[in-house]
Parts: C-alpha cells; sequence; structure tokens
C-alpha cells in the first residue's frame, strides 16, 4: 500500500472485503475520507492495479478539487 492510499478491510461471512481510500487533510478542522472502490479478496494482498486504480482517482479528485 502506498502513504496516500489506506485499506479498511472487515471479514463477514468467511469473505474479506476491502475498502480503498484516501484522507483528504486541507481543511484544518475537519479531515474527509474517501472512499475509491471496494473489492472482495481471495489472497492477503492487495493486486498492483487495484492500488494504481485507487491512486488514479485519489490524483483525479485532488486536480478537480483545485479548480
Amino acid at each position: 500500500m502506498t502513504d496516500e492510499i489506506w485499506e479498511f478491510r472487515t471479514l463477514y461471512s468467511g469473505i474479506q472485503y476491502r475498502l480503498l481510500a484516501f484522507w483528504d487533510k486541507d481543511n484544518k478542522t475537519e479531515t474527509l475520507v474517501s472512499a475509491t472502490h471496494g473489492i472482495i479478496k481471495k489472497t492477503s494482498k492487495v493486486d498492483k492495479k487495484e492500488i494504481d486504480k485507487a491512486d488514479k482517482i485519489r490524483k483525479n479528485y485532488f486536480k478537480n478539487k483545485k479548480k
């Protein structure tokens, strides 16, 4: 996982659910957690393509936010 992308996970009925997200700390009084997408995992590691997808969404978010 990169420093910018975080993984939230839970186990329910024997299935591992993963939610990839990032933090927006631009506001000094509040922090926004934005989820990019979720996946169901069958292995212990998150595929690089899923991390890359989340990072692309994060970069696009901050690019559009500055407009």
